[in-house]
């Protein structure tokens, strides 16, 4: 049990009615999860209003109330606490009540587009082969040191954040590398925490469907890095036009990386195979078992972070020699006939067309591309046009497909993308609605040397359709068909 003016530390009150001195068993925004002295917290969200549950989470045995605006009829015994904006003090009454975990680790956020899952991943597996304990909170996956937990959300809400880094605490971890979304940034998930680093990655078309503009979903992004403390470092890819406006009023160690600009951290190509990269990093060649320009960045991201958090620069370069890819990103196959499929996740245009063109430049172009690729219901629609012309510019061969058609008609978003492709390129297009039977054909369509690049889903296990989740795993299911074919 907690006292609740003990948990209240730092949340900006405007109003309270009743008293402070309650114990609190646990704090709560779900009104259907309110057990007997929670405290619930009133969130407004997109589709349901925390405010119009209050009554319910009064009658569950909740004991506090946190809302921005106090109900007209006010419970007995129950203490209503009016704030200016329920989702921050939600962020800083969970790290209160985990008695502010992130400020016992070295906690790292990465941000951008494109490169969060791979940047956070490698980096946990690279200080885990240093010999730390390491934690992650990621897309694909969190870990508390070697304990495996499901993830729901890029960046999870407050509670989930801080009880995860409350779990890392007791574990004994020394590090933790956490995505921090857009959406994670602008419901003030991440307020309350202590990061002692700030990465970024890119900027590209995306999440237009949740920010109005492309200029609000940039200055959400930059408001992460001006939050970070002085004592901290930002370390932003300056061969993105958006790198620089990252570093702009933040007080803390500005770094840079970059492939073709003068930066802290710099690379060159040498050589690039499917196999992986030759890498002159700093004027020390490194082999790494990634593929293509856009890992390139992101292995400079990884080593740059590594030395800032204290690995020596030699050491750094050859933990990066021995990562492995991960889930879902640029994840490939060659089967007994010699057809290579590529499963990558890939779900904008900016990640479409880098891993199109890293296949392209790897090739002999004695082979044919052909590409699978859907875009997900209920997100941005105005990347569906531009998704299905960069398939089809860059491809022998585009399959137009489902995605998560969610609550949309796969029919319409198929019928969206289709507007994106040039008169040219018809005869080279095909829509196949069902992905499985996509995958199908595709495989049939190969030949022998020839390429399949199965795109935007990645390591997810699932396709949503009508809002119930269905098993579907494109590495497992072009297996699957691969070897049939073989038969």
């Amino acid at each position: 049990m907690k006292i609740l003016k003990d948990i209240l530390y730092k949340v900006a009150i405007e109003s309270v009615k009743g008293s402070t001195e309650t114990a609190i068993h646990k704090i709560e925004f779900d009104s259907r999860k309110v057990e007997a002295n929670d405290v619930f917290v009133a969130i407004r969200g997109s589709l349901s209003d925390g405010h119009d549950y209050i009554e319910k989470a009064i009658q569950l045995g909740a004991k506090a109330i946190i809302c921005d605006t106090l109900p007209e009829n006010i419970t007995k015994d129950v203490t209503y606490i009016q704030v200016k904006d329920t989702n921050t003090a939600l962020a800083f009454m969970a790290a209160n009540y985990f008695e502010d975990p992130s400020s016992k680790l070295k906690l790292v956020g990465v941000t951008g587009t494109n490169g969060k899952t791979t940047i956070a991943s490698l980096l946990f597996q690279l200080f885990q082969k240093a010999g730390f304990k390491v934690g992650l909170l990621s897309t694909v996956k969190i870990m508390v040191d070697k304990t495996e937990y499901p993830a729901t959300h890029t960046t999870p809400d407050s509670l989930t954040i801080n009880h995860y880094l409350n779990e890392m605490i007791e574990a004994g971890v020394t590090h933790c590398f956490m995505e921090v979304s857009s959406h994670g940034i602008h419901q003030k998930r991440t307020e309350a925490l202590h990061f002692v680093g700030g990465i970024f990655t890119n900027l590209s078309h995306d999440h237009l469907d949740y920010h109005p503009t492309f200029a609000e979903y940039r200055d959400v992004k930059k408001s992460f890095f001006d939050s970070l403390p002085k004592s901290a470092f930002v370390l932003t890819n300056i061969d993105d036009k958006n790198g620089s406006v990252m570093l702009q009023n933040t007080a803390t160690k500005k770094l840079t990386y970059a492939l073709k600009s003068y930066a802290d951290y710099r690379a060159q190509i040498l050589e690039s195979q499917l196999s992986g990269l030759l890498l002159k990093v700093n004027d020390n060649e490194v082999w790494v078992k990634l593929i293509g320009t856009f890992n390139a960045y992101n292995v400079l991201a990884i080593y740059g972070t590594a030395v800032e958090l204290g690995i020596d620069s030699l050491e750094a370069l050859r933990l990066l020699s021995d990562l492995e890819s991960v889930s879902g990103r640029f994840q490939y196959i060659v089967s007994d006939e010699n057809i290579t499929a590529i499963v990558d996740y890939a779900h904008t245009p900016d990640a479409l067309e880098n891993v199109l063109k890293t296949v392209n430049d790897i090739r002999t172009k004695n082979e044919q591309l052909i590409t699978v690729v859907g875009c997900g219901g209920n997100r941005d629609k105005t990347k569906r046009p531009i998704m299905a012309k960069i398939a089809s510019d860059l491809s022998d061969k585009a399959i137009l497909t489902s995605d998560n058609p969610r609550n949309e008609d796969p029919e319409v978003i198929l019928d969206e993308m289709e507007q994106g492709v040039e008169p040219q390129n018809y005869k080279k297009m095909l829509r196949i609605t069902d992905r499985k039977q996509a995958i199908k054909t595709a495989c049939q369509l190969a030949q022998p040397k020839d390429i399949i690049l199965i795109a935007g889903k990645g390591h997810e296990t699932y396709q949503e359709i009508n809002g119930v989740r269905h098993h579907f795993d494109d590495m497992e299911t072009v297996k699957e068909i691969l070897n049939q074919l073989n038969k």
